[in-house]
Protein backbone atom coordinates (compact mmCIF):
# COMPACT_ATOMS: atom_id res chain seq x y z
CA UNK A 1 0.00 0.00 0.00
CA UNK A 2 1.31 3.28 -1.18
CA UNK A 3 2.40 5.96 2.33
CA UNK A 4 2.51 9.77 1.91
CA UNK A 5 5.66 10.60 4.24
CA UNK A 6 6.31 14.79 4.58
CA UNK A 7 10.10 13.94 4.74
CA UNK A 8 12.78 16.22 6.58
CA UNK A 9 12.31 20.06 6.71
CA UNK A 10 9.67 19.44 3.74
CA UNK A 11 8.11 22.81 3.21
CA UNK A 12 4.62 21.74 4.13
CA UNK A 13 5.92 20.16 7.64
CA UNK A 14 7.63 24.06 7.77
CA UNK A 15 4.61 25.90 7.60
CA UNK A 16 2.34 23.28 9.39
CA UNK A 17 4.46 23.65 12.48
CA UNK A 18 5.73 27.05 12.50
CA UNK A 19 1.83 28.02 12.65
CA UNK A 20 1.26 25.33 15.45
CA UNK A 21 4.26 26.90 17.08
CA UNK A 22 2.36 30.72 16.63
CA UNK A 23 -0.54 29.42 18.39
CA UNK A 24 0.49 27.34 21.33
CA UNK A 25 3.52 29.56 22.49
CA UNK A 26 1.35 32.34 23.73
CA UNK A 27 -1.42 29.96 24.61
CA UNK A 28 0.78 28.48 26.89
CA UNK A 29 2.55 31.81 28.38
CA UNK A 30 0.94 33.42 31.30
CA UNK A 31 1.80 36.83 30.27
CA UNK A 32 0.92 36.47 26.73
CA UNK A 33 -3.09 35.26 27.89
CA UNK A 34 -3.48 37.27 30.63
CA UNK A 35 -2.03 40.42 30.14
CA UNK A 36 -1.11 41.53 26.92
CA UNK A 37 -2.66 43.55 23.93
CA UNK A 38 -2.55 45.62 21.00
CA UNK A 39 -1.29 49.94 21.10
CA UNK A 40 -4.82 50.58 20.79
CA UNK A 41 -5.95 48.54 24.19
CA UNK A 42 -5.50 49.00 27.73
CA UNK A 43 -3.37 46.53 28.54
CA UNK A 44 -0.21 46.28 31.23
CA UNK A 45 1.94 44.84 28.49
CA UNK A 46 1.74 46.63 25.17
CA UNK A 47 2.48 44.81 21.74
CA UNK A 48 3.97 46.73 19.35
CA UNK A 49 3.61 45.02 15.66
CA UNK A 50 5.39 47.72 13.28
CA UNK A 51 7.97 45.99 12.85
CA UNK A 52 6.38 42.48 11.27
CA UNK A 53 5.95 44.22 7.97
CA UNK A 54 8.87 46.76 8.66
CA UNK A 55 12.31 46.13 7.65
CA UNK A 56 14.47 47.25 11.05
CA UNK A 57 15.49 46.11 15.17
CA UNK A 58 14.10 49.00 16.71
CA UNK A 59 10.84 50.62 17.55
CA UNK A 60 10.04 53.76 19.55
CA UNK A 61 7.31 55.19 21.24
CA UNK A 62 6.35 58.03 22.73
CA UNK A 63 4.77 59.86 25.60
CA UNK A 64 3.33 63.43 25.37
CA UNK A 65 3.41 64.82 28.76
CA UNK A 66 0.53 66.84 30.08
CA UNK A 67 0.75 71.26 29.83
CA UNK A 68 1.51 72.45 33.04
CA UNK A 69 1.81 76.34 32.41
CA UNK A 70 0.06 79.20 34.20
CA UNK A 71 -3.04 80.99 32.93
CA UNK A 72 -3.40 84.06 30.95
CA UNK A 73 -5.89 86.01 32.76
CA UNK A 74 -7.67 89.27 31.11
CA UNK A 75 -6.30 91.18 28.68
CA UNK A 76 -2.73 89.97 29.83
CA UNK A 77 -0.70 88.91 27.00
CA UNK A 78 -0.23 85.65 25.82
CA UNK A 79 2.18 86.25 22.91
CA UNK A 80 5.79 84.01 24.02
CA UNK A 81 3.97 82.56 26.70
CA UNK A 82 2.91 79.66 25.11
CA UNK A 83 4.26 76.14 26.44
CA UNK A 84 6.16 73.99 24.06
CA UNK A 85 4.86 70.49 23.34
CA UNK A 86 7.06 67.99 25.60
CA UNK A 87 7.77 63.82 24.35
CA UNK A 88 9.71 61.67 25.88
CA UNK A 89 10.75 58.75 24.05
CA UNK A 90 11.34 54.85 24.64
CA UNK A 91 11.98 51.70 22.34
CA UNK A 92 13.01 48.77 21.89
CA UNK A 93 15.45 46.53 20.58
CA UNK A 94 14.48 42.52 18.43
CA UNK A 95 17.10 40.04 17.85
CA UNK A 96 16.55 36.44 16.76
CA UNK A 97 16.62 33.61 19.68
CA UNK A 98 16.28 29.96 19.21
CA UNK A 99 15.97 26.39 20.72
CA UNK A 100 16.25 22.80 19.18
CA UNK A 101 15.68 19.00 20.42
CA UNK A 102 18.08 16.85 19.41
CA UNK A 103 15.87 13.66 18.71
CA UNK A 104 18.95 10.96 18.26
CA UNK A 105 19.75 8.27 16.01
CA UNK A 106 17.65 6.05 14.09
CA UNK A 107 18.40 3.04 16.96
CA UNK A 108 17.70 5.55 20.00
CA UNK A 109 14.12 7.17 18.59
CA UNK A 110 12.29 4.12 18.25
CA UNK A 111 9.64 6.12 16.83
CA UNK A 112 8.46 7.53 13.25
CA UNK A 113 9.13 11.17 12.28
CA UNK A 114 6.15 12.20 12.35
CA UNK A 115 5.30 11.32 16.10
CA UNK A 116 8.80 13.19 16.67
CA UNK A 117 7.15 16.31 15.16
CA UNK A 118 4.19 15.88 17.81
CA UNK A 119 6.43 15.94 21.08
CA UNK A 120 9.36 18.18 19.37
CA UNK A 121 6.20 20.75 19.21
CA UNK A 122 4.85 20.06 22.39
CA UNK A 123 7.87 20.17 24.33
CA UNK A 124 9.44 23.66 22.48
CA UNK A 125 6.08 25.28 22.38
CA UNK A 126 5.93 24.71 26.57
CA UNK A 127 9.63 25.87 26.71
CA UNK A 128 9.21 29.02 24.36
CA UNK A 129 5.99 30.17 27.11
CA UNK A 130 8.36 29.37 29.96
CA UNK A 131 11.25 31.84 28.25
CA UNK A 132 8.38 34.32 27.37
CA UNK A 133 7.00 34.08 31.28
CA UNK A 134 10.67 34.46 32.99
CA UNK A 135 11.71 37.33 30.62
CA UNK A 136 8.37 39.46 31.48
CA UNK A 137 9.37 38.84 35.38
CA UNK A 138 13.18 39.95 34.50
CA UNK A 139 12.29 43.30 32.94
CA UNK A 140 8.98 44.03 34.82
CA UNK A 141 11.23 43.79 37.85
CA UNK A 142 14.41 44.68 36.44
CA UNK A 143 16.09 41.97 38.19
CA UNK A 144 16.75 38.22 38.04
CA UNK A 145 16.95 37.15 41.74
CA UNK A 146 17.34 33.68 43.12
CA UNK A 147 15.15 31.82 41.07
CA UNK A 148 17.58 28.86 40.47
CA UNK A 149 14.02 27.16 38.23
CA UNK A 150 14.81 30.02 35.19
CA UNK A 151 16.10 28.72 31.82
CA UNK A 152 18.04 31.73 32.11
CA UNK A 153 21.31 32.24 34.78
CA UNK A 154 22.01 34.24 37.75
CA UNK A 155 24.49 36.60 35.57
CA UNK A 156 22.06 37.28 32.44
CA UNK A 157 22.15 40.83 31.15
CA UNK A 158 18.94 40.79 29.05
CA UNK A 159 18.22 39.99 25.53
CA UNK A 160 18.50 42.14 21.84
CA UNK A 161 20.04 44.87 24.13
CA UNK A 162 17.40 45.87 25.58
CA UNK A 163 19.67 46.01 29.49
CA UNK A 164 17.74 44.77 32.64
CA UNK A 165 16.94 47.88 34.58
CA UNK A 166 16.19 48.28 38.50
CA UNK A 167 13.36 50.02 39.68
CA UNK A 168 14.11 54.19 40.25
CA UNK A 169 13.46 54.94 43.56
CA UNK A 170 9.91 56.64 42.69
CA UNK A 171 9.05 53.62 41.72
CA UNK A 172 10.37 51.20 44.36
CA UNK A 173 8.37 50.98 47.74
CA UNK A 174 9.41 48.50 50.34
CA UNK A 175 7.16 46.69 52.74
CA UNK A 176 6.31 48.91 56.20
CA UNK A 177 8.05 51.86 54.32
CA UNK A 178 11.54 49.86 55.44
CA UNK A 179 14.49 49.56 52.48
CA UNK A 180 16.79 46.77 51.22
CA UNK A 181 19.05 46.92 54.58
CA UNK A 182 15.92 47.33 56.56
CA UNK A 183 13.25 45.07 55.86
CA UNK A 184 12.64 42.29 58.45
CA UNK A 185 11.32 38.66 58.44
CA UNK A 186 7.84 40.23 59.63
CA UNK A 187 7.21 43.21 56.91
CA UNK A 188 5.17 40.76 54.91
CA UNK A 189 2.55 41.10 52.46
CA UNK A 190 -0.67 43.29 53.77
CA UNK A 191 -3.55 44.92 52.49
CA UNK A 192 -2.05 48.34 54.34
CA UNK A 193 0.83 47.74 51.52
CA UNK A 194 -2.16 47.32 49.03
CA UNK A 195 -3.66 50.89 49.80
CA UNK A 196 -0.19 52.21 50.05
CA UNK A 197 0.67 51.78 46.03
CA UNK A 198 -2.86 53.01 45.23
CA UNK A 199 -1.89 55.95 47.24
CA UNK A 200 0.64 56.12 45.24
CA UNK A 201 -0.23 55.58 42.13
CA UNK A 202 -2.87 57.95 41.99
CA UNK A 203 -1.07 60.73 43.46
CA UNK A 204 1.56 60.35 41.33
CA UNK A 205 3.30 62.47 38.31
CA UNK A 206 0.80 64.78 36.27
CA UNK A 207 0.47 68.26 36.78
CA UNK A 208 3.88 70.30 36.82
CA UNK A 209 5.82 67.40 37.79
CA UNK A 210 7.74 65.69 34.76
CA UNK A 211 7.43 62.24 36.23
CA UNK A 212 4.79 60.32 34.19
CA UNK A 213 1.51 59.18 35.83
CA UNK A 214 0.76 55.65 36.40
CA UNK A 215 -2.36 54.67 34.23
CA UNK A 216 -4.71 52.44 35.36
CA UNK A 217 -6.17 49.69 32.87
CA UNK A 218 -9.92 49.51 31.81
CA UNK A 219 -12.31 46.64 32.82
CA UNK A 220 -15.77 47.77 31.25
CA UNK A 221 -15.09 51.10 31.70
CA UNK A 222 -13.63 51.12 35.53
CA UNK A 223 -10.23 51.98 36.50
CA UNK A 224 -8.11 49.01 38.10
CA UNK A 225 -4.52 48.02 38.92
CA UNK A 226 -3.03 44.78 38.78
CA UNK A 227 -0.75 43.32 41.94
CA UNK A 228 1.13 40.53 40.95
CA UNK A 229 2.76 38.57 43.83
CA UNK A 230 4.29 35.47 44.69
CA UNK A 231 2.59 32.72 46.37
CA UNK A 232 4.19 33.13 49.75
CA UNK A 233 3.35 36.51 49.71
CA UNK A 234 -0.43 35.21 48.75
CA UNK A 235 0.00 33.14 51.81
CA UNK A 236 0.86 36.03 53.95
CA UNK A 237 -1.48 37.86 52.56
CA UNK A 238 -4.32 35.60 53.46
CA UNK A 239 -3.57 34.53 56.81
CA UNK A 240 -3.00 37.74 58.12
CA UNK A 241 -6.29 39.49 57.06
CA UNK A 242 -8.75 39.93 59.34
CA UNK A 243 -11.55 37.07 59.82
CA UNK A 244 -13.60 37.12 56.93
CA UNK A 245 -11.97 39.69 55.32
CA UNK A 246 -10.19 37.80 52.42
CA UNK A 247 -14.03 36.38 51.69
CA UNK A 248 -15.12 39.76 50.75
CA UNK A 249 -12.19 40.24 48.50
CA UNK A 250 -12.68 37.31 46.57
CA UNK A 251 -16.48 37.78 46.30
CA UNK A 252 -15.43 41.23 44.47
CA UNK A 253 -13.54 39.76 42.26
CA UNK A 254 -16.45 37.55 41.53
CA UNK A 255 -18.67 40.21 41.26
CA UNK A 256 -16.96 42.50 39.16
CA UNK A 257 -18.09 43.81 35.98
CA UNK A 258 -14.57 42.69 34.38
CA UNK A 259 -14.53 39.64 35.76
CA UNK A 260 -14.32 37.68 32.55
CA UNK A 261 -11.26 39.81 31.52
CA UNK A 262 -8.50 37.11 30.86
CA UNK A 263 -6.87 39.43 33.55
CA UNK A 264 -9.00 38.75 36.20
CA UNK A 265 -9.51 35.50 35.32
CA UNK A 266 -7.73 33.24 38.08
CA UNK A 267 -7.21 36.08 40.23
CA UNK A 268 -6.89 35.75 43.98
CA UNK A 269 -9.99 38.23 44.80
CA UNK A 270 -10.14 42.37 44.16
CA UNK A 271 -9.34 44.77 46.81
CA UNK A 272 -9.48 48.36 46.31
CA UNK A 273 -9.81 48.22 42.77
CA UNK A 274 -6.70 46.34 42.27
CA UNK A 275 -6.88 42.47 40.87
CA UNK A 276 -4.86 40.28 42.73
CA UNK A 277 -3.12 37.48 41.37
CA UNK A 278 0.02 34.86 41.73
CA UNK A 279 2.65 33.28 40.42
CA UNK A 280 5.91 31.53 40.91
CA UNK A 281 7.95 33.35 38.98
CA UNK A 282 7.68 36.43 40.80
CA UNK A 283 11.61 37.29 41.53
CA UNK A 284 12.77 36.52 44.65
CA UNK A 285 16.01 37.40 46.78
CA UNK A 286 17.72 36.03 50.20
CA UNK A 287 19.93 39.19 50.87
CA UNK A 288 17.63 41.55 52.67
CA UNK A 289 17.65 42.95 56.27
CA UNK A 290 20.83 44.00 58.44
CA UNK A 291 22.08 40.47 58.13
CA UNK A 292 21.34 40.44 54.39
CA UNK A 293 19.73 36.88 55.21
CA UNK A 294 15.87 37.83 55.27
CA UNK A 295 14.02 36.52 52.23
CA UNK A 296 11.98 38.38 49.97
CA UNK A 297 10.09 38.79 46.84
CA UNK A 298 9.30 41.46 44.49
CA UNK A 299 5.41 42.04 44.03
CA UNK A 300 4.60 44.39 41.04
CA UNK A 301 1.72 46.66 40.80
CA UNK A 302 1.34 47.55 37.32
CA UNK A 303 -1.30 49.70 35.58
CA UNK A 304 -1.38 50.50 31.47
CA UNK A 305 1.68 49.67 29.25
CA UNK A 306 4.71 48.64 32.02
CA UNK A 307 6.21 46.31 29.48
CA UNK A 308 6.26 46.68 25.88
CA UNK A 309 7.00 43.99 23.21
CA UNK A 310 7.89 43.97 19.59
CA UNK A 311 7.97 41.29 16.57
CA UNK A 312 10.08 40.86 13.97
CA UNK A 313 8.59 37.90 11.26
CA UNK A 314 10.90 34.55 11.83
CA UNK A 315 12.88 33.71 8.48
CA UNK A 316 10.48 35.85 6.09
CA UNK A 317 7.93 33.71 6.98
CA UNK A 318 5.42 36.16 8.02
CA UNK A 319 5.06 34.06 11.40
CA UNK A 320 6.42 34.75 14.37
CA UNK A 321 8.26 31.53 14.64
CA UNK A 322 10.06 29.10 12.49
CA UNK A 323 10.87 25.52 12.78
CA UNK A 324 13.49 23.46 10.79
CA UNK A 325 14.48 19.98 10.64
CA UNK A 326 17.45 18.48 9.31
CA UNK A 327 19.87 15.27 9.66
CA UNK A 328 23.70 15.01 11.16
CA UNK A 329 25.58 11.91 11.04
CA UNK A 330 24.68 11.16 7.17
CA UNK A 331 21.34 11.14 7.83
CA UNK A 332 21.32 9.14 11.29
CA UNK A 333 20.50 11.99 13.67
CA UNK A 334 17.43 13.87 13.19
CA UNK A 335 17.40 17.82 14.56
CA UNK A 336 14.49 20.07 15.25
CA UNK A 337 14.69 23.37 15.75
CA UNK A 338 12.54 26.63 16.37
CA UNK A 339 13.44 30.46 16.53
CA UNK A 340 11.83 33.47 16.69
CA UNK A 341 12.67 37.42 16.70
CA UNK A 342 11.03 39.44 19.25
CA UNK A 343 12.34 42.40 21.70
CA UNK A 344 10.96 43.41 25.36
CA UNK A 345 11.58 45.84 27.53
CA UNK A 346 9.90 47.65 30.93
CA UNK A 347 8.67 51.06 29.35
CA UNK A 348 10.39 54.17 30.76
CA UNK A 349 10.54 57.70 30.11
CA UNK A 350 12.49 60.59 31.18
CA UNK A 351 14.95 57.98 33.12
CA UNK A 352 11.75 56.91 35.14
CA UNK A 353 9.86 54.11 35.26
CA UNK A 354 6.22 54.51 33.64
CA UNK A 355 3.46 51.77 34.23
CA UNK A 356 5.11 49.89 37.28
CA UNK A 357 5.97 49.79 40.97
CA UNK A 358 8.21 47.04 42.52
CA UNK A 359 6.72 46.10 45.87
CA UNK A 360 9.24 44.20 48.03
CA UNK A 361 8.36 42.36 50.91
CA UNK A 362 9.56 39.97 52.97
CA UNK A 363 8.01 36.03 51.73
CA UNK A 364 8.99 32.49 52.61
CA UNK A 365 8.30 28.86 52.68
CA UNK A 366 4.95 28.92 54.77
CA UNK A 367 5.89 26.32 57.96
CA UNK A 368 3.22 24.43 59.41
Amino acid sequence: MAQTIIGVNDAKAVKKYSAFLAVDAPRKSWWSRKFTGPESGSYPVVKVDRLESDAGEYVSYDLNMQLKMTPIEGDDVLENKEEKLVFYTDGLYIDQMRGGVNAGGRMTRKRTIHDLRKVARARQSDWWARVFDELHFMYASGAIGVNTEFVFGATYPGFANNALAAPDSYHHVFANNTSKTTLDADDKMELNGIDQLVGQAEMMGGGTQETPQIQPFQLEGEDHFLLLMNPWQAYDLRTNTASGKWLDIQKALATAEGRKSPICKGGLGMYNNVVLQKHKGIIRFSDYGSGSNVEAARALFMGEQALAIAWGSAGGSKMRFNWHEETRDNGNVLVISTYSMFGLDKVTFNGLDYGVIAYDTAAKKPTA
